[in-house]
């Protein structure tokens, strides 16, 4: 990839930064006339056969982040995202973090997890102990309901059982499940795991004596993280108000308020999200997934609380650090024929799965970074307002040239609203004319 071509990117009208793009090697002349062309969306026959009742589709604007060194390699990031500011935000964080030695990532395994879980099991130690004994044989079992994986290398891998009970006064019983880890290799894998599922529930309950009331995978994939680790020198922090040491500081205090308290664990594991949701839907994976695992790990210690941690070395450096759940895949579903899906993994060099987990845990440590530091900063706002006031203008119905004219003046003024908006590009009409 060739970054001269990427310099003050955002500073280029629409056609030039797509031509930037083939330019610097990051898509193809096909890629680039269809993005000229507008023609990434979904034909209605796709979309019919997507989805029930199918009556159009409903775009999301894609842009790229920049200035990413993710494990050595520099990287364009697809997002796909309608908030203002994300993506300048992801790119100004990449900048920094990247001048320091960028993001270095670790993947442990790529597991998901079914389960089997039974009801009315009369005697659970019996049952445990049973299935233990069969392990191989109900390994066998789930790769001969899906041989197609185990062909590729994956695969049913392990199980263990968990005996689930409720340790309040409820009266819910106990039930008894047991979890198969599969290897799904560069699927996700939600229906490879199904089918497996499916297949031993009938020799589980055999072993058991009891009854199988469910048969599917989980999104909490605690066997599928990726971590994301950053490195950042005091003196890369410095603000016109505040010295490096002092902001990283307050980013690492403002880190450990979310840690203790859930009202901002939610609002600052959400600024995470921002980022990580609009890489997952840039590359047609499954983000409802993906939200769900990721929250659930933020509460495994029984609160939730900060997926990030920020923290001082000795040097007296700034260190991040992030590790998600990410089941995602590069094959199957909407990935495979959704036209901007396919440009997304055409832009990120075809990336394997592990490979997509370690860019989309970086764009998430990179977007806290820059969420927090503005908040201890100059406030979240001041970035974000401006954005917003562009969207403003085109709420108002500003087009062209107008739109930035009316959002540079809005910015200044005491009240940004739609109606301040409209009478803004009134004015600016009005002057035109005469």
């Amino acid at each position: 990839m060739d970054t001269t071509h990427l310099t003050k990117f955002y500073k280029k009208n629409h056609d030039d930064k797509i031509d930037s793009l083939f330019l610097a090697g990051v898509i193809s002349k096909k890629e680039k006339d269809r993005l000229l062309d507008r023609t990434l969306e979904l034909d209605p026959e796709t979309g019919s056969h997507m989805i029930e009742n199918y009556i159009g589709n409903y775009s999301m604007p894609l842009g790229v982040a920049m200035n990413y060194m993710i494990d050595k390699e520099e990287l364009v990031v697809p997002m796909a995202i309608e908030e203002p500011s994300v993506i300048a935000a992801s790119s100004f964080a990449a900048k920094i973090i990247g001048s320091a030695g960028g993001f270095k990532t670790t993947v442990i395994h790529r597991m998901m997890i079914g389960q089997v879980t039974l009801k009315n099991v009369p005697d659970i130690e019996e049952a445990t102990n049973n299935v233990a004994e069969a392990k191989q044989e109900i390994l066998s079992r789930a790769n001969e309901a899906y041989p197609s994986i185990v062909k590729r290398g994956g695969g049913a891998k392990n199980l263990d059982v968990r005996l689930l009970e409720d340790d309040t006064d409820s009266g819910i019983p106990s039930y008894l499940s047991v979890h198969i880890h599969v290897d799904t290799q560069e699927a996700m894998g939600a229906n490879i795991v199904n089918t497996m599922m499916e297949g031993i529930a009938p020799y589980i309950e055999e072993l058991t004596g009891g009854t199988a009331l469910l048969r599917i995978l989980t999104n909490y994939a605690t066997e599928c993280l990726a971590t994301s680790k950053c490195v950042i020198p005091a003196h890369k922090l410095k603000t016109q108000d505040f010295s490096g040491e002092e902001v990283r500081d307050r980013i690492i205090e403002a880190t450990q308020v979310a840690t203790i308290d859930p009202y901002r664990a939610v609002t600052h594991n959400k600024g995470i999200m921002n980022g990580v949701d609009a890489v997952v839907l840039a590359s047609g994976n499954d983000w409802r997934a993906i939200e769900a695992g990721v929250h659930a790990y933020a509460s495994r210690s029984g609160q939730y609380r900060s997926l990030t941690s920020w923290s001082k070395n000795e040097a007296g450096d700034l260190v991040g650090e992030l590790t998600l759940p990410l089941p995602v895949g590069t094959v199957g579903g909407s990935i495979s024929f959704h036209p901007a899906a396919k440009l997304a993994h055409s832009i990120m060099g075809h990336p394997k799965a592990h490979k997509l987990e370690r860019v989309i845990v970086s764009v998430g440590l990179a977007q806290n970074f820059a969420a927090v530091r503005a908040l201890v900063t100059e406030g979240i706002q001041k970035g974000h307002m401006g954005l917003h006031a562009r969207s403003l203008a085109i709420s108002a119905g500003a087009k062209g040239d107008h739109v930035q004219q009316v959002a540079d003046i809005l910015k200044h003024s005491k009240h940004k609203n739609l109606q301040r908006a409209k009478n803004i590009l009134l004015n600016i009409l009005e002057e035109f004319e005469k």
